[in-house]
């Protein structure tokens, strides 16, 4: 289902994050899915990360969390909660919009995570 069948002020996004390790990994989705800021967080380990930092190319293992959320929710909420926790000085958090998906799915992403009013 398109995403303008279902509801114009919700936007559903997955956001990447890379994490050190599994336990980092697990402690940031545990925070973010008691907060009621992801409605679900995958956890897909290992991965190979190769960048640059400090000049130099890097070859690292990481873990890679999937996080399903909302877009009102990543600015100043998920993206402060992943701060708080997250060990690097600048974690990976980047946020794609969900333009399509089932609409029980995109529907419980919308009922589990916090609103506003």
């Amino acid at each position: 289902m398109r995403l303008n069948e279902i509801d114009m002020e919700f936007q559903p996004i997955i956001v990447l994050v890379t994490a050190p390790s599994t336990e980092k990994a697990r402690e940031i989705a545990l925070d973010l899915v008691q907060k009621k800021l992801a409605a679900c967080v995958n956890i897909v380990t290992p991965i190979t990360s190769i960048y640059l930092w400090d000049g130099k190319i890097q070859d690292e293992q990481e873990t890679l969390l999937i996080i399903k959320s909302r877009s009102d929710l990543f600015e100043d909420d998920l993206v402060t909660a992943i701060r708080a926790i997250h060990p690097y000085q600048v974690p990976e958090i980047i946020a794609l919009p969900i333009e399509m998906g089932t609409k029980d799915y995109l529907d419980w992403i919308k009922q589990v995570t916090r609103t506003y009013s």
